[in-house]
């Protein structure tokens, strides 16, 4: 899939070529699950697979949107019915967009929108954010709206908390909308502050294998929001704006002022630690020594299974197999419950790895995975 061959059925659908293709890739987040709501540390890199949209201007307020991916026709929507959770569909996204910039004060008139997709869904990489910023950047583009990116993630993070009713962090519009090729984006969720860190694995004879359980998971189930709530609490509880205000060094005397809150223990733990490890994995990386990351990211897996409480079988067996297979390390990635996880290796063991897994799920009688390297790719983009 091109973004020639998205303009082409772009025509056939509308009639017309469209003014202009763009792109936003999905991510894997390398470190840092759970904290972008608590204002902490992340570090995301952007994956090769994308959206693509093909997108021309209207001027009579009417959204028309298709997908490449989807069963049915267009889709046709008035923008002045546009409401938030009116729509449990696909739809809900781009429109959700186009709903934040118009009530953003920017002066959206409508579009004709074709998509097509190549990131996988339901897998915590990021499908949503995706579509989501691809929007963003179009309209951004032929609306001349000036957006800078850090501001388009924003914007595109409310569509999905207010207009889906998904209570995400920012972590996956910003990375889809700002990383770059060959980097990790270490992000402050508090500030937006950004550094882009070297991530160059393959010059270092490694590989960062991302193992798709598929196993679906969708954000704005109770479970993911029951985190949330629960981590707003232990703040509270501490007298603290978010958790990122609770150092790593006083982390058991906050834990033991939280008396028998059990619950709320294991999620201030994950999250204390959690933005310690993606502080370690930064210096790590700056240092020249990635492959002192594998620990890491083992540990991150521990505290999102024990702590956080959000993994499942499938995950769980992907992390054992790789480590007992020789793995420098492995954890899940994204919400949780499902989805992906990241498995660290040698270049030359990416087949032992791969084989290892696929025989462990065959064993388990799990569906088998899909399983590819993670390449830090470029941000959104405009292609055509």
């Amino acid at each position: 899939m091109g973004a020639e061959q998205v303009a082409e059925r772009f025509a056939e659908l509308y009639g017309a070529p469209p003014q202009g293709v763009w792109a936003a890739p999905g991510r894997v987040n390398l470190i840092g699950e759970h904290t972008d709501y608590n204002d902490g540390f992340v570090m995301p890199f952007a994956l090769p697979h994308k959206t693509i949209a093909a997108v021309s201007r209207r001027d009579d307020g009417i959204l028309r949107l298709h997908s490449a991916d989807i069963e049915g026709g267009v889709a046709e929507l008035r923008l002045d019915a546009l409401a938030p959770q009116s729509d449990d569909s696909w739809t809900a996204y781009p429109a959700g967009v186009v709903w934040a910039l118009r009530e953003a004060g920017h002066g959206i008139t409508g579009a004709d929108v074709h998509l097509a997709s190549t990131v996988p869904t339901g897998a915590g990489l990021s499908s949503s954010a995706a579509l989501e910023v691809v929007i963003a950047l179009a309209l951004t583009d032929l609306y001349d709206l000036g957006l800078q990116r850090w501001k388009l993630a924003r914007l595109c993070q409310r569509a999905e908390n207010v207009y889906v009713g998904a209570p995400t962090g920012i972590m996956d519009q910003t990375a889809s909308a700002c990383c770059e090729d060959g980097h990790a984006l270490f992000l402050d969720t508090r500030d937006l502050s950004q550094r882009q860190i070297p991530f160059d694995l393959a010059a270092e004879g490694l590989r960062l294998l991302v193992v798709d359980t598929q196993v679906k998971h969708a954000h704005s189930g109770g479970e993911y929001g029951k985190r949330r709530a629960g981590c707003e609490k232990g703040a509270a509880l501490l007298g603290v704006d978010a958790l990122r205000d609770v150092p790593y060094a006083g982390l058991d005397e906050a834990l033991a002022r939280l008396g028998d809150e059990e619950e709320i223990v294991r999620l201030v733990r994950h999250v204390v630690t959690e933005n310690h490890r993606v502080e370690r994995v930064v210096d790590l990386l700056e240092s020249g020594d990635p492959r002192a990351i594998g620990p890491v990211l083992t540990e991150g897996h521990a505290s999102l299974r024990d702590d956080f409480r959000i993994s499942c079988p499938e995950l769980d067996l992907v992390v054992d197999t790789a480590l007992a297979a020789g793995a420098l390390g492995a954890r899940m990635t994204g919400g949780g419950f499902g989805g992906s996880a990241i498995v660290l290796t040698e270049a030359a063991e990416v087949d032992t790895r791969t084989k290892a897994i696929e025989e462990a799920f065959a064993k388990a009688g799990f569906t088998a995975p899909r399983i590819f390297e993670a390449v830090p790719s470029a941000g959104a983009r405009r292609l055509l």
